[in-house]
């Protein structure tokens, strides 16, 4: 137990206002190092490129002569287009491979293995809340909603009867019918 005590109360060693400071020392670190890693990157395009494609002497050609070099251009163009394509394709097969082969790994392990999750205690407000947001003030009280039944209630639904309706018409007919079942409802409340 002392223990438990004695690390929620230390303090961190380094102020706030040092880490502060190392933190931004951190940054501007990770900045430098990321322009300069962009500006290698840059060198080495410019030196593929040019090792790749040398610059092209069009002046003092006849149009005879651009237009086979127009021509040798373009078929280089096509041979790379058709080898892009080609290693697409090739990129597209293995990733559908390799997703097969992963669902194939996974029915073969058996059953996902599933953390242990830990039991919440949440309120019905709560949950209201998330769900509506806190805009929205909802409270539920469920033990409130919940209707009480009393055994006497039941028990006279029991013992009704259905009769006919066609055989009182007459007799319920006029003021004195009414008067029998104002009577009669007054002497089922009391």
């Amino acid at each position: 137990m002392p223990d438990k005590q004695n690390t929620k109360k230390r303090k961190s060693k380094i102020s706030a206002s040092r880490k502060l400071m190392l933190k931004s020392l951190m940054v501007t670190k990770a900045k430098e190092e990321l322009e300069q890693e962009m500006e290698e990157k840059q060198e080495q395009k410019a030196k593929y490129l040019e090792e790749k494609s040398p610059p092209i002497q069009t002046s003092g050609k006849s149009l005879a002569e651009l237009q086979t070099l127009c021509k040798e251009l373009h078929a280089k163009i096509d041979v790379v287009d058709e080898e892009r394509y080609d290693i697409e394709a090739k990129v597209l097969h293995n990733t559908r491979e390799i997703k097969d082969l992963n669902i194939k790994v996974l029915d073969l392990r058996g059953k996902f293995k599933r953390p242990n999750l830990r039991r919440v205690r949440v309120s019905a407000d709560a949950i209201l809340r998330s769900l509506l947001g806190s805009k929205h003030k909802v409270s539920m009280d469920l033990r409130a909603n919940l209707k009480s039944v009393k055994k006497e209630d039941t028990e006279k639904e029991k013992t009704v009867e259905v009769s006919d309706w066609r055989k009182n018409v007459e007799a319920m007919s006029g003021m004195e019918g009414r008067k029998k079942m104002f009577d009669a409802a007054k002497g089922q409340n009391q």
